[in-house]
């Protein structure tokens, strides 16, 4: 990585509507560096980023862009408010826009002191790994992905609680001290069960509070069913607004007058009515035009009610499993109803991104407010990214790209400030009588 000289111009006009969120200037230009560093640092902790700064003058020190970024009083809990009414003009009139809610897990092997850590199973890679769960809101429309919320799950840890609880008991305790040591092992037991948050209930705050802002008042939601507590879809109605979720196979829905799971109910209908699956074309959120073959009728649906369910084949055959949908929106024709479920991808894009070009999952930073602190500010990073003003490309290098702007030639744009920013220092010095070796030592000490 080169050099980092001084902020990119880029990067200080994305991050100038939030300096009212900070105190000191030299804070303020600290958090600047983190945020350039984490897309373009190959190395994205603290310490990598750090590394490859260059500061005319006296150098800071390490701990102090570290206290700057995680432990500062600036409002890091206003953060991602203020982002969300930077960017919200920006989404609107630019045709559908969709809120996206999902999870992801961020794997830190090696640190397990890291807050929000635990290790169990993970069934994306299928294997044994230590991570952390964050719930994720994403606005999306055919042109920008924005990242709008990130909140850590913390580990549930009850059942551990509860077998050293049991290991520990004792028929009766004599000294005072005892007592009070397991009165308060009890009472700690008690405060984590009623502050651990499950991931359905993390969503339904999240979308309270983007419902109380009022940023987004066009955008309907998007999620799977791993999200899609009742609770959920009831707050996302009373705002007048629909939704769309996938439904898991084992459903119940009311057919000819009986309960029966949809899975059976969509392979009667292959068998014995497939002329029923209507060819749909819909374009997709990356515009893609995408041909399916759908059957969609208005049912009843366990706990909730009325709504539409799509049945979805994306093979003229009917062979393979096909996806199952359900929304609200009770007047959508299926084409519609698919259209949003295709903007859902968004977060998974988001996710993709943000792990591999703004070090989502790469920082070591351990204590609970620092952890909220680098999720933000790559959230942060990623949204200033896809904003970084660039042409396409007409190098052979990009020529994969179609004449599309990609986020590799957008960094790459950045980059290519960094280097100016670079280059004019190494004039100015050598203009000073500098040799090659004291501007080497400048620009990269050994």
């Amino acid at each position: 990585m080169l050099p980092i000289v001084g902020i990119p111009k880029t990067i200080q006009r994305g991050m100038l509507p939030y300096r009212m969120l900070f105190g000191r200037a030299e804070g303020f230009e600290h958090v600047s560096r983190y945020v350039t560093g984490l897309g373009l640092s190959a190395n994205k902790t603290l310490q990598g980023i750090y590394d490859g700064q260059v500061w005319e003058g006296g150098q800071p020190s390490r701990r102090a862009m570290h206290e700057a970024g995680f432990e500062a009083g600036w409002d890091a809990e206003g953060l991602l408010p203020r982002h969300r009414a930077v960017i919200a003009p920006e989404h609107q009139r630019r045709g559908r826009e969709v809120l996206c809610l999902a999870w992801t897990l961020l794997h830190h092997e090696r640190g397990p002191e890291i807050y929000g850590t635990t290790k169990s199973y993970d069934y994306g890679a299928r294997r044994m790994g230590r991570f952390q769960t964050v719930v994720t809101a994403v606005v999306a429309n055919r042109d920008v992905i924005d990242g709008i919320e990130l909140q850590v799950q913390e580990p549930r840890v009850h059942e551990e609680e509860v077998l050293y609880l049991k290991a520990t008991v004792q028929e009766s305790y004599e000294q005072i001290g005892q007592a009070r040591e397991r009165v308060l092992e009890l009472l700690q037991h008690l405060q984590h069960r009623l502050a651990y948050k499950k991931r359905t209930e993390i969503v339904v705050e999240i979308v309270a509070a983007l419902e109380e802002e009022g940023h987004f008042p066009l955008a309907h939601y998007a999620f799977d069913n791993g999200v899609l507590p009742l609770e959920l879809t009831r707050r996302i109605e009373s705002k007048g607004k629909h939704w769309v979720s996938e439904l898991e196979s084992s459903r119940h829905i009311q057919w000819s007058g009986q309960w029966r799971r949809i899975d059976e109910v969509a392979a009667e209908l292959r068998r014995e009515h497939a002329e029923s699956f209507r060819r749909v074309r819909v374009r997709c959120r990356n515009g893609e035009q995408k041909t399916f073959w759908a059957f969609t009728k208005t049912m009843r649906l366990k706990r909730y009610g009325r709504k539409r369910i799509v049945m979805v084949h994306e093979q003229a055959d009917l062979t393979e499993a096909p996806r199952f949908l359900v929304t609200d929106a009770l007047h959508w024709e299926s084409g519609r109803i698919i259209e949003t479920w295709s903007f859902r991808w968004a977060a998974e894009l988001f996710h993709e991104f943000s792990k591999q070009g703004t070090g989502l999952e790469a920082a070591q930073v351990r204590n609970e407010e620092a952890v909220k602190r680098h999720l933000r500010l790559s959230c942060l990073a990623q949204s200033l990214l896809q904003r970084a003003p660039t042409i396409a490309s007409t190098s052979e290098k990009f020529a994969f790209a179609e004449g599309e702007i990609t986020f590799g030639q957008r960094c790459r744009a950045i980059g290519r400030e960094v280097l100016h920013s670079l280059l004019s220092v190494a004039k100015r010095l050598f203009a000073d009588g500098y040799s090659c070796e004291q501007v080497a030592e400048v620009l990269m000490p050994a």
